[in-house]
């Protein structure tokens, strides 16, 4: 008899089974109130509850005073120093400014250029994944998702490692430094292996340029051709400079730290982290704008027309349009008000590279949804409160320009923020040193224990029945 997966249970057998599920899964949305439950972790005015200290990252959005959140223009700090002076520095050196970042990132402080150039040298020399590791853990298990095969593939370096559950500093630091050197590896290998399998597509596998940044090594490995300008090169090494860390209470790096604080190791720690950045809340709502963006582009006749734009948002917002969801994708953030620096970052390159070509059209059209989708969402909602556009927003529009496919928006996005979870995690198992276990009250009521055969079936509820040609 070959093996029966739960995909094979009949419909309607199914059907019984989930609302006897939700039938003993329900909790009176009242009772959070009533035993002081934060939903989230998040205060009643939406900031999040104080769960930890780091000297890591700061990210900024609002004043507090007198107890009521006053908007501000947004800043985003790595180690202290605003990350928009980093990156507009690099920017007036022109150079690459990642390695320099992931640097600052894990230990502390800017580096020396010597100590940049030999950090840029050691992660050129960790790119190389171990023998096998392609054809065994990547070729062998194609995914439909990229984010699962990174996480998959992560969890599988542990089987490589000499000396995987070694915590001590200098191990994991051994570690990170070879996860954020191999991270873009893994992504474009495992988008290779999808393009062979999904869309049959031929398969490239390129060797690294031990002189290439990681933003070089991306784009190619990406490409066929294996060219690209250093224009297109800084431009993505923008994109992971602004992604490389978000502070410590963001999904995936409070996963990071949730799983250190148990003890574990750097590969279940980190593989955890990117399979939260993958959820639609968290890093894949980069692929929700891009999509969301694309069908406001199809349906949109004029997209000059501020009339016509701010119709279809009504309808996005009114669940009538979009996903369904009523989010703006791309719009809003827990903690940003006034502007995100990340944003501001990106929409003014994004500018620069779509003049004049057939993208400016689109990039003109999506200055407006930004612009627009304040009112409309006040005067759908009939709530006035800022809102500003997000990371998102242009992101998904600069990797177009950049040829990178749409299934890597989101793994870019981890192999950017691999540098501060790494951060978080020597951080979590250096200075706080206890397991994170916060507390839930049980609303459950008590019951008396039935026997088997006094036990009446559910109605409606019949069991699982498999089809015959399928056990």
């Amino acid at each position: 008899m070959s093996t029966t997966y739960i995909k094979y249970i009949d419909d309607s057998s199914m059907e019984s089974l989930c609302k006897e599920l939700e039938k003993n899964n329900r909790i009176d949305t009242g009772d959070f109130s009533k035993y002081g439950v934060k939903k989230g972790l998040r205060n009643s005015d939406g900031t999040g509850v104080m769960a930890g200290l780091t000297q890591i990252c700061s990210v900024e959005g609002y004043y507090i005073i007198d107890g009521e959140r006053i908007p501000k223009e947004g800043r985003l700090t790595y180690r202290g120093y605003d990350m928009v002076d980093l990156v507009r520095n690099c920017q007036k050196e022109n150079r690459f400014g990642f390695e320099e970042i992931a640097w600052l990132l894990i230990f502390g402080s800017l580096p020396t250029k010597e100590q940049l150039e030999m950090f840029r040298a050691t992660l050129a020399m960790c790119r190389e994944l171990p023998d096998d590791f392609i054809e065994d853990m990547i070729m062998k298990a194609p995914s439909p998702d990229i984010m699962n095969k990174m996480a998959r593939s992560v969890l599988a370096l542990y089987s490589y490692d000499s000396n995987p559950d070694d915590t001590s500093v200098t191990n994991m630091l051994r570690q990170c430094i070879h996860l954020v050197a191999q991270l873009p590896a893994i992504m474009t290998y495992a988008y290779q292996v999808k393009r062979r399998t999904y869309y049959k597509k031929s398969m490239y596998i390129h060797q690294p340029k031990p002189e290439h940044s990681t933003a070089e090594t991306i784009l190619r490995f990406t490409r066929a051709d294996r060219t690209f300008t250093d224009e297109e090169a800084k431009l993505l090494d923008l994109c992971l400079c602004i992604h490389a860390e978000h502070g410590g209470g963001n999904n995936s790096t409070f996963t990071t730290r949730v799983l250190s604080s148990s003890g574990t190791d750097t590969y279940s720690a980190i593989g955890a982290a990117i399979g939260s950045l993958k959820g639609p809340r968290h890093g894949g709502a980069n692929i929700k704008a891009h999509q969301m963006i694309g069908e406001i582009y199809e349906n949109v006749k004029n997209h000059s027309s501020d009339g016509e734009i701010a119709d279809y948002l009504k309808k996005i917002i009114n669940k009538e349009a979009g996903d369904g969801s009523g989010l703006i994708y791309g719009m809003g953030h827990a903690i940003y008000t006034l502007s995100d620096p990340r944003a501001v970052l990106l929409k003014e390159k994004a500018g620069e590279f779509a003049k004049g070509t057939e993208y400016e059209e689109r990039f003109n059209m999506i200055t407006r949804i930004e612009e627009l989708s304040p009112q409309v969402f006040a005067s759908v909602k009939g709530v006035k409160k800022p809102l500003c556009a997000n990371v998102d927003m242009y992101s998904g529009l600069i990797y177009e320009m950049l040829k990178i496919p749409v299934d890597l928006f989101t793994p870019m996005f981890a192999v950017a923020r691999v540098a501060g979870w790494s951060a978080h995690r020597i951080e979590e198992m250096t200075t706080a040193n206890r397991i994170i276990r916060p507390a839930y009250k049980s609303v459950a009521h008590s019951r008396e224990y039935v026997s088997l055969d006094e036990r009446k079936e559910s109605e409606g509820v019949s069991g699982i029945y498999i089809p015959r040609e399928q056990r």
